[in-house]
């Protein structure tokens, strides 16, 4: 349906219009196809404006109505080309060799620059402390292998060389990689542990956001186990077997116990005890070093107010 690859690098995109989407907006059909979560709704339609976007080979307008039958394409322009410059940020070093850093990453530190976030990221700031990073992620992503959200907390590992970012993906896409979470959530989980195999795709309302859907969905699959019980709330474990984008915070949303003091999935503003923001916790992190094969794990214990929001809890 689509010439786009995986990381969105193509160019040239074309979709076949199905009587599914017949009668859409086509900057509202764009939002939702492509799957560049940097890529805005008004960025669609200046885009269309300029003439990149063609509806049965004829130029058209943002709010064209989409015809059954019909082929649309778009011809994306070359961004600007944009370098991640060294920035000298503050890390906590939780490991590090010459292949690998482990960093704990506190809460709203956002991983690698994007729209809106063009500096101030840990990729600014292991620039600075590494001086060198792989190349393979190129210049906005260099040494990234995983991520964790800007409202994560957590251990998160990069890569000194290429060497070592081909291991850490390999071992990635096999689910060698031990990453363990702790959750805070709304609600009395009432299994103690359980497996939450959804697939999660972009959300058509928001294409910000993510949810539970078979369209245009990848598989993603959420181990959980309960640590501890209030109630009205429930301190969780999650350990990840797949790595979509906001995958914990979408399951939880989904079996109806949604991550405390989470922006945009919560959904129960002013229930938040006291955090300034969500309490999920990336604690633990293992994996075999690239170079030694080495079994490594480490981890970060919690954040302060979300320790104080579980002292609160358990003392009330």
């Amino acid at each position: 349906m689509s010439d786009e690859d995986e990381e969105g690098a193509s160019n040239a995109m074309s979709w076949e219009i199905g009587e599914e989407v017949a009668g859409q907006r086509v900057d509202k059909f764009l939002a939702g196809a492509i799957e560049d979560e940097s890529v805005s709704r008004s960025q669609i339609q200046d885009w269309i404006r300029d003439g990149h976007v063609r509806v049965g080979g004829l130029q058209v307008k943002p709010n064209a109505k989409l015809p059954s039958g019909s082929v649309l394409t778009l011809n994306r322009p070359d961004a600007a080309p944009i370098e991640a410059q060294p920035e000298d940020i503050p890390l906590n070093v939780v490991y590090e060799d010459g292949d690998v850093i482990v960093i704990d990453k506190p809460r709203g530190f956002v991983v690698h620059p994007a729209p809106g976030h063009a500096s101030g990221t840990v990729v600014n700031a292991l620039l600075h402390h590494c001086g060198d990073l792989s190349g393979i992620n190129g210049s906005l992503r260099p040494g990234i292998v995983h991520r964790i959200d800007k409202d994560t907390s957590g251990l998160l590992m990069a890569a000194k060389n290429d060497l070592a970012h081909a291991s850490l993906a390999e071992q990635l896409k096999d689910h060698s990689v031990t990453r363990r979470y702790t959750a805070l959530v709304y609600g009395n989980v009432p299994h103690d542990r359980g497996t939450i195999d959804a697939p999660i795709g972009r959300d058509t309302g928001d294409r910000k956001l993510f949810t539970v859907t078979e369209k245009g969905a990848k598989r993603a699959v959420t181990h959980f186990t309960v640590i501890e019980r209030f109630g009205d709330y429930t301190l969780v474990e999650l350990q990840l077997e797949t790595g979509r984008t906001h995958q914990i915070r979408v399951h939880m949303k989904y079996i109806g116990h949604t991550i405390v003091g989470d922006p945009f999935y919560g959904g129960r503003s002013g229930r938040t005890l006291g955090m300034q923001g969500q309490a999920l916790h990336a604690g633990v992190l293992g994996f075999d070093h690239p170079r030694s094969g080495e079994r490594l794990l480490f981890e970060a214990p919690l954040p302060e107010d979300m320790e104080h929001a579980l002292h609160m809890l358990r003392t009330r």
